[in-house]
């Protein structure tokens, strides 16, 4: 197992909530994600998850433009092409069940 750092302030702050895990095992994506907290909070649940991931494919323009020197305005858009393609027709299935709860 390689999992990742836990980010500092999510160390530090004691309402820190882990909303994503994901990993490649098996041959396959897996995941873990936290639905629900938006929803219960009074917002749409699809539209702030749609607010998360744009953040989060940020995060990952910055980190390859640090890393590798690419243009992030660039990897957004490779993102996002391979995404709605991805999502248009799928390379494999999304397979699993949804559990309440946390382990």
């Amino acid at each position: 197992m390689k999992p990742l750092v836990i980010p500092p302030a999510a160390q530090r702050d004691d309402n820190s909530i882990q909303m994503l895990s994901a990993w490649i095992a098996e041959r396959g994506q897996h995941c873990t994600i936290k639905v629900g907290l938006w929803q219960d909070n009074g917002r749409e649940e699809a539209p702030a998850w749609g607010i998360f991931l744009a953040d989060t494919i940020r995060h990952i323009a910055n980190a390859l433009q640090e890393q590798y020197g690419q243009s992030a305005p660039d990897t957004i858009a490779a993102i996002l092409e391979s995404l709605h393609d991805e999502l248009g027709d799928p390379t494999s299935d999304a397979k699993g069940a949804f559990r309440h709860g946390h382990g």
